[in-house]
C-alpha cells in the first residue's frame, strides 16, 4: 500500500472527526472519565491512524474509544457497529484458507483485511471486553485471532452473542458466511 493511498482529504477528515465525536458523546458508557479533546489531540495531524479509522468507518464499524492503555498513552479504538460491519462479511479466515478453496471463493480473507486497513483483528478476551459495554453481534458473528495451533489444523474462532451469553465457536477457516465477519481495534 503506498503512502498516497492512504492519504485523506480535509474533507473526509473533518467529517470523520465530527462523526467520531458525535458518536463518543453518545455513548459515555464506553469510555467514563475519558475527554474528546484529549482523544482528538492524538489523531491531529495523524494521517496513517485516521486513515486506518476512516476504514474502519467506511466497512461499517462504527469505531469509538473503548479504553485507553495507562502504560503506552494509547486510546484504544474497537469496532462498535451493532452487527459485525456489513463491509467485512462474507470472508474467509486467512489467505491461506482463501487459497485453499477450490470453487466458490469469497472476496477476500479477514486477515487480510486487517492488514490492508492498519488495524488488528479483536482477540477473543478483547471480544468479550467489547460485550460488557453493550450487547454486539446479536444476529452477526466475528472472526476473532485464532490461536496458532488450532489455525494449523484448518480451524480458525468466531464469537457471537445469544441467549445473553458471549459464545466462541470454531469453523474452517476456510467457510465464510453472510453473517460473519470480523471486528478490528486500533491503538492511537
Amino acid at each position: 500500500m503506498t503512502k498516497t493511498s492512504m492519504e485523506l482529504s480535509q474533507e473526509t477528515i473533518v467529517e470523520l472527526l465530527t462523526t467520531l465525536k458525535i458518536r463518543f458523546e453518545k455513548h459515555m458508557n464506553r469510555h467514563e472519565g475519558l475527554e474528546w479533546d484529549k482523544v482528538q489531540a492524538k489523531l491531529d495531524g495523524n494521517n496513517e491512524k485516521l486513515w486506518s479509522l476512516n476504514e474502519m468507518e467506511r466497512t461499517g464499524g462504527e469505531p469509538d474509544v473503548v479504553g485507553l492503555d495507562e502504560n503506552t498513552g494509547e486510546y484504544i479504538f474497537y469496532d462498535c457497529s451493532a452487527e459485525s460491519p456489513k463491509g467485512r462479511r462474507s470472508i474467509c479466515y486467512d489467505r491461506e484458507a482463501l487459497e485453499s478453496r477450490k470453487k466458490h471463493k469469497p472476496e477476500n480473507s479477514a486477515m487480510d483485511m486487517v492488514v490492508e486497513m492498519g488495524i488488528e483483528m479483536l482477540t477473543e478476551d478483547e471480544y468479550r471486553e467489547l460485550q460488557k459495554l453493550g450487547n454486539f453481534d446479536l444476529k452477526t458473528s466475528s472472526w476473532v485471532q485464532t490461536p496458532a495451533n488450532v489455525r494449523k489444523l484448518g480451524g480458525a474462532l468466531f464469537c457471537d452473542r445469544r441467549y445473553d451469553t458471549v459464545f466462541v465457536y470454531h469453523n474452517g477457516a476456510d467457510s465464510y458466511y453472510g453473517a460473519r465477519g470480523f471486528r478490528g481495534s486500533l491503538r492511537v
